[in-house]
């Protein structure tokens, strides 16, 4: 039998830091819904020392349909000493259709480039 918290609808994320080979450790990153024309922040986070966050962003009854926004501050975790960094806030946004799958949204960063995928 599945564990029903394993098969819940969920967001989660990881950040791998592809000029290092490593994870991102000590990544903020925003997190929001977006309502028409605005958007509200569910939570402020940073990444574990495996790139990833301890628990989901959200999960359960807190999933919704709808549009959502991470915003990763990789200017400040990237730091590279340029007096304007080619990357500084990078979001992403995507759309939630059904509240029970797992939507993992990962990122993978560098200095000069990022790219994101829908995650299993």
């Amino acid at each position: 039998m599945m564990d029903a918290a394993k098969t819940a609808g969920r967001i989660t994320t990881h950040v791998l830091d592809t000029a290092s080979g490593k994870p991102a450790a000590g990544l903020k990153i925003d997190f929001y819904r977006l309502d028409g024309s605005g958007r509200e922040i569910i939570k402020s986070i940073s990444t574990n020392d495996d790139g990833r966050c301890d628990s989901p962003l959200v999960s359960g009854d807190e999933m919704k349909t709808g549009v959502y926004e991470l915003v990763f501050h990789v200017g400040d975790y990237l730091d590279t000493g340029a007096a304007v960094a080619f990357l500084d806030q990078v979001p992403v946004r995507f759309g939630v259709d059904d509240p029970s799958a797992h939507y993992h949204v990962p990122l993978l960063v560098s200095p000069f480039s990022y790219a994101t995928y829908r995650g299993s």
